[in-house]
């Protein structure tokens, strides 16, 4: 859904991992969009098709799916340095999860 979201702005998602709590995405965006305007695309119109879908609402105003903030960074010449982090997320954020259900 985020890659079809993401064509209508010709936006390319290159890699993306979906987290239960987060998602992690390397976005090609074109030079004419600002990253925020592009960010608030993704999450408005992706938010709105997820109330749709899966809650069956017609009016989505008021509700609330992502949250306000994001984090961005520029990807120079180390493509595989960012490609890699966005793969290990999931065991990283696990072993996370791991040193503190150990405490």
């Amino acid at each position: 859904m985020i890659r079809e979201v993401c064509w209508q702005r010709g936006i390319e998602l290159i890699e993306g991992r979906l987290m239960p709590d987060n998602i992690h995405m390397w976005l090609s965006i074109p030079p004419k969009q600002s990253v925020a305007f592009a960010i608030g695309f993704i999450k408005g119109k992706s938010a709105v098709r997820i109330h749709r879908q899966i809650l069956g609402k017609k009016k989505v105003t008021g509700l609330h799916f992502w949250c306000r903030e994001y984090c961005v960074s520029t990807v120079g010449l180390n493509e595989e340095t960012i490609r890699k982090y966005i793969r290990e997320q999931e065991a990283i954020e696990n072993r996370q999860g791991e040193l503190e259900f150990d405490k």
